[in-house]
């Protein structure tokens, strides 16, 4: 079973991520579903054992409140230079109060780990190979930060 990091820990991954142009009968398991899947087919689908998966050129706009209705939404970073993600994750928690479990798919690496943290991801599924001890401990790598975030909302210099 493949491994990922959730709040911390090295667990197994439970979830099955469903393709973006997946066709047929979806799997009696618990699956991401490509937010535009989600969206083209939401009147049809049972959810519930289904999480989103969210590319990072899509607008996480379009799905807005609805985001509450499931307990895990991934975001894609189709490559460890692309950002966008970082700003999904803070959208989904700042603007629609996403309580659900934030995870980071796709090209994240060790090194972006305490970054995503501080924009609430919660969850990281890493690439096979990666040694998911050291990078539990990357969650970590720093002390005090100085901006504001998600898990810090005032900046340094408004803390008492």
């Amino acid at each position: 079973m493949p491994k990922i990091i959730k709040d911390g820990q090295v667990i197994d991954d439970t979830w099955v991520i469903i393709d973006k142009d997946f066709e047929g009968v979806l799997p009696m398991a618990k699956v991401l579903l490509p937010m535009q899947y989600y969206l083209d087919k939401r009147d049809s689908l049972n959810l519930m054992c289904a999480g989103l998966w969210i590319d990072s050129e899509e607008e996480v706009e379009a799905i807005g409140l609805d985001a509450n209705m499931f307990p895990l939404i991934a975001v894609n970073f189709p490559s460890f230079m692309d950002g966008r993600g970082f700003s999904i994750g803070r959208l989904l928690k700042e603007r629609y109060g996403f309580t659900g479990q934030l995870r980071a798919i796709g090209n994240a690496i060790q090194d972006q780990l305490f970054y995503l943290k501080r924009c609430g991801f919660t969850s990281f599924d890493l690439k096979d190979g990666t040694d998911l001890e050291a990078a539990c401990q990357s969650l970590n790598d720093f002390d005090v930060s100085y901006q504001s975030a998600y898990d810090q909302p005032e900046a340094i210099f408004r803390r008492n």
